[in-house]
C-alpha cells in the first residue's frame, strides 16, 4: 500500500430500478430510509436519481437509485456488486421477518456468515439485500430514521458489498491499495456460487467490508443490479492521493467530477466493477435544509435553467410521507 489516507469504507452503492413509485414505497415505507436527495442522473437527465439514506445523509448510509424504466431486468454475475447489505441492531431480524411477511417482501432464511446472523432479501425489482445483525456502539455516527421504523430496529448504515469476479486477485489487489485489509476465509452458508468467501475490512465504524467471491456466471445490467459502488475519500486531497495510487495498479481513474454534493473519481477496477471515489463535502444539506431533505426536486447548477423541460419528462411520484412526518411535500 502507498502512503495516501485508506479509505474508511464504503461512501454509497448506486443502483438500477424500473418504476420509480415502487422504488420510493419500498425504501421508504418497508425499510424506512429517508429520501434525503430527490434528483436527476446528472449524466441522463430524464431520469430520477434518488437517494435513501439515514436521518442526516451520514456518509455510508445512502442507497440510491436510477430509475431506468424502459431498461430490462439484470442479472447477476461476474463483474458486479451482487449484494448489499445493511447493518441493523442486534436482536432485530425477528421485527424485520415480521414486517417483510406484512409488506409481502420476498425474502430467505437467515445464514450465519463471519460469525454475523444475515437475512438476504430482494427489493422489488429482484436486487438482492441483506441485512446483518450486528452491535451498533454508542458513538455510531449514524442518525436513524424513524418515521417508519422504531429506532430499535432501524437500519443504521451499510454493512458491506459483495463483488462477483472471475479472478479475484487483481481487485484485491486494489483493495489493499485503497487501505483494505484481508481479516478473514470461510465457506459461508448461503453463497452462491459456492466458493470461499474472502473478507476484507477498512477502518470506519460504517461500510467497512468488502466481500469477495469467484464466479464466472454471466451477469448483465439493468433492473435489479448494481451500476457502481463508491468508496469514501472524505477531503479533495484525500481522493487526489487515492487516484494517484490506484493508477499504479493499472486503471484509469477520471479526472474529479463536481456531483453537486460530492466530487466523484470513477475507475473500472480489473475485475470490471464500476467504482468511485466520493468525498464528504459539500454534503446533502448543501442545498436543503437538514428539516426539508428531499422535499423537492433538486436540479443541480445549469440543469435548473431547465427545470421546466425536465419536470416534464420524468414521472409523477407521490412522496412517502409517514401519519407523524411533519413535512409536506
Amino acid at each position: 500500500m502507498t502512503d495516501q489516507t485508506p479509505t474508511p469504507g464504503i461512501h454509497h452503492v448506486t443502483c438500477i430500478a424500473g418504476d420509480p413509485q415502487a422504488n420510493l414505497d419500498f425504501w421508504v415505507e418497508t425499510l424506512g430510509l429517508r429520501l434525503v436527495k430527490r434528483s436527476i442522473n446528472q449524466d441522463d437527465p430524464g431520469t430520477y436519481h434518488f437517494f435513501f439514506a439515514d436521518a442526516e445523509g451520514t456518509p455510508g448510509t445512502s442507497m440510491t437509485f436510477f430509475p431506468w424504466e424502459d431498461m430490462p431486468s439484470g442479472t447477476v454475475g461476474s463483474g458486479q456488486v451482487s449484494r448489499t447489505a445493511f447493518r441493523v441492531p442486534e436482536g432485530s431480524l425477528d421485527y424485520w421477518e415480521d414486517r417483510f411477511d406484512e409488506y409481502g417482501v420476498a425474502y430467505e432464511d437467515r445464514v450465519e456468515r463471519f460469525g454475523e446472523t444475515v437475512l438476504p432479501f430482494a427489493d422489488p425489482d429482484g436486487l438482492p439485500v441483506e441485512l446483518v445483525a450486528v452491535e451498533v456502539p454508542d458513538d455510531d455516527p449514524t442518525v436513524p430514521w424513524t418515521e417508519w421504523v422504531p429506532e430499535a430496529h432501524a437500519i443504521r448504515g451499510f454493512h458491506s458489498v459483495t463483488l462477483w469476479l472471475a479472478d479475484p486477485q487483481p481487485t484485491t489487489d486494489i483493495l489493499r491499495t485503497m487501505g483494505f485489509e484481508m481479516v478473514g476465509r470461510e465457506q459461508s452458508e448461503g453463497d452462491t456460487p459456492d466458493d470461499e468467501r474472502v473478507r476484507f475490512a477498512a477502518d470506519g465504524p460504517v461500510g467497512k467490508y468488502v466481500d469477495v467471491l469467484p464466479t464466472i456466471r454471466s451477469g448483465r445490467q439493468g433492473h435489479g443490479t448494481v451500476h457502481h459502488v463508491a468508496f469514501q475519500t472524505p477531503t479533495d486531497a484525500d481522493q487526489g492521493a487515492m487516484r494517484k495510487a490506484v493508477r499504479t495498479m493499472g486503471v484509469s481513474p477520471t479526472r474529479p467530477i463536481d456531483r453537486h454534493w460530492f466530487r466523484s473519481v470513477y475507475f473500472r477496477e480489473p475485475g470490471g466493477v464500476l467504482f468511485e471515489l466520493a468525498t464528504k463535502e459539500p454534503g446533502y444539506t448543501s442545498d436543503e435544509p437538514l428539516s426539508d431533505l428531499g422535499g423537492r426536486l433538486v436540479l443541480p447548477g445549469q440543469f435548473e435553467e431547465r427545470r421546466e423541460e425536465i419536470e416534464a419528462g420524468l414521472t409523477d411520484v407521490r412522496i412517502p410521507r409517514a401519519e407523524t412526518a411533519e413535512l409536506d411535500d
